[in-house]
This record gives structure tokens, sequence and C-alpha cells, in this order.
């Protein structure tokens, strides 16, 4: 039976979405019926949106069928070096443009977060939150555009890297170093503390992946 379409979402970002969600991991194959079945669209949606996220490299071929993308090593070093820059530049700019609601919604975020340390699962949702709240502090619409990208393409990892002993106290800690500088309208010290956060969550990424090969 077909899974009732969410709201006003299109083809294009209901199958972001369950690939975000992990319902499609790197390797699945990306069948046309199967796809308009779950969504509940037909097919002519379902093919222009894999023809799309073909041409973001989120989707591959494989012989004549489509799957969902994997990250080599240096796919994923060009990824996290992208990601450090916009997102150090968008911690930049939340430090000058973010109104004080907003400031004050990041906060909040990373106290909530520290509950959430011994769930990696749910701790991941709201680390996605956490940044694109960062995102949307920075009032470039132009940057958010971008990340949107960059942060659909981290969806192409299997795993989190929050899995890793250890390592969610310290993204938190970390979370609380961004948020405390931009309070501090501190675009300089925003900037570096976010750019600290993806060399350190990439450093443990590069641990994951050589203990799973």
């Amino acid at each position: 039976m077909a899974e009732a379409r969410t709201g006003t979402k299109d083809a294009y970002e209901l199958i972001l979405d369950a690939i975000d969600a992990g319902l499609y991991r790197p390797g699945d194959r990306m069948v046309e019926s199967e796809l308009a079945e779950r969504f509940g669209v037909s097919r002519t949606p379902i093919r222009e949106a894999l023809q799309r996220l073909e041409t973001q490299s989120l989707l591959t071929r494989d012989g004549r069928s489509l799957i969902v993308a994997s990250l080599d090593h240096n796919q994923l070093a060009e990824l996290y070096a992208v990601r450090a820059e916009l997102e150090g530049l968008a911690a930049r700019l939340a430090a000058q443009h973010a109104a004080p609601e907003e400031v004050r919604v990041l906060r909040e975020m990373v106290e909530q977060d520290r509950a959430l340390v011994d769930d990696p699962a749910a701790l991941s949702r709201a680390n996605r939150r956490f940044h694109k709240q960062i995102h949307l502090a920075s009032h470039n619409r132009y940057l958010i555009q971008q990340l949107d990208l960059v942060h659909r393409t981290m969806a192409l990892l299997a795993t989190t890297s929050l899995a890793v002993e250890g390592r969610s106290k310290t993204a938190v800690a970390e979370h609380d170093a961004i948020v405390k500088a931009i309070e501090a309208r501190d675009g300089e010290a925003a900037d570096a503390a976010l750019r600290t956060h993806i060399s350190r969550a990439f450093e443990t990424r590069l641990r994951l992946d050589s203990v799973a090969e």
C-alpha cells in the first residue's frame, strides 16, 4: 500500500528525506515503481527526481540501475573541507546577525543535547537541527542553500560518528563553545570553534572507517 504524501513535499524532497532517514543506504537500488508506490506519486516525478539526484552525485549508476552513492576517502576529505569552510562562515555570520531569540534557541538546544549523550541516533538528529539553526541564523540565503546540499550529501554516510565512544560528550562540549562565541558576538571565535568541531568530527569519521575496513 502506498504511503501518504507528507505535506506538500515533492518527489525529490521525499526521496532525499528517505535517504537522510536511512531508509535507503549507500548501494541500495532506487526502483521507480517501488518509490512511486512508497510515496504515493506517479512515476514521472519520481523519474525526474532520480535524474536530479544523479546530477547532484547523490545517486550513481550501476549498470542500468541507479543506486545510492557512497563516498570514498578522497570524496570524504573534500566534503569535510568544504563543510568546514561553509560552516565556519555560517557561525561567523550568526555571531554578527542572529536575533537574540535565535541565540537563545541555540543555547536551549545545547542544554537539551546533554541528556542525549547516551543515545547516538537521537543526538545525531539533534546535531542536524543544531547545525541547521546556525545556518538559518547566518541570515544568508545563498550560504544556506550551499549548506543544505552539503548536509544532504552527509546522509550518504551510513553511520554517525557520534556512535564512537566518548564522541557524544565532546561534540556537545564543542557545540557549547560555538554557542558561547555566538552569544559573545565574537565572529572570529565562532568560526574557529565550528571549524574545530568539524575537524574533530572528520578525525572521528576516519577512525570509524578504518575500523570498518
